[in-house]
């Protein structure tokens, strides 16, 4: 039971921090294109890289902290979900390009950042 809590309370901080970001982020840039989401991911991934490289080989992490950090703050941190309904939004509205747009640089962006995240770690733990 302890870890199942330390899991929801790493969710709960992980959502806490996606919504600052997201309505930070909305309040700078304005609603012209979904930035919060886009920053949530891509700084998700660079950190989900970081925290499995680091309880990988390096053990930096135990399997405890991988579960809280991983399952719970990035999980609750990272808004898939928010992406996929930005992006029918987009399709429904037949701003084809714009969905387009929000998919190539969403992948591209969070591919390239769960690498740097895993070659930050490995380089920092190694």
């Amino acid at each position: 039971m302890g870890r199942l809590l330390w899991i929801s309370l790493g969710g709960a901080l992980g959502t806490a921090a996606r919504y600052l970001l997201s309505v930070g982020l909305l309040r700078a840039l304005g609603p012209a294109f979904p930035y919060g989401t886009l920053a949530v991911n891509v700084i998700g991934s660079f950190l989900l890289g970081v925290i499995l490289q680091g309880s990988g080989d390096a053990a930096l992490f135990s399997p405890t902290a991988r579960v809280v950090l991983g399952t719970g703050v990035m999980g609750g941190f990272t808004t898939y979900s928010t992406f996929n309904h930005e992006t029918l939004q987009y399709l429904q509205a037949g701003a084809w390009v714009m969905a387009g747009l929000n998919v190539a640089v969403t992948l591209i962006v969070c591919l390239a950042a769960g690498a740097l995240g895993v070659a930050v770690a490995r380089a920092l733990l190694t």
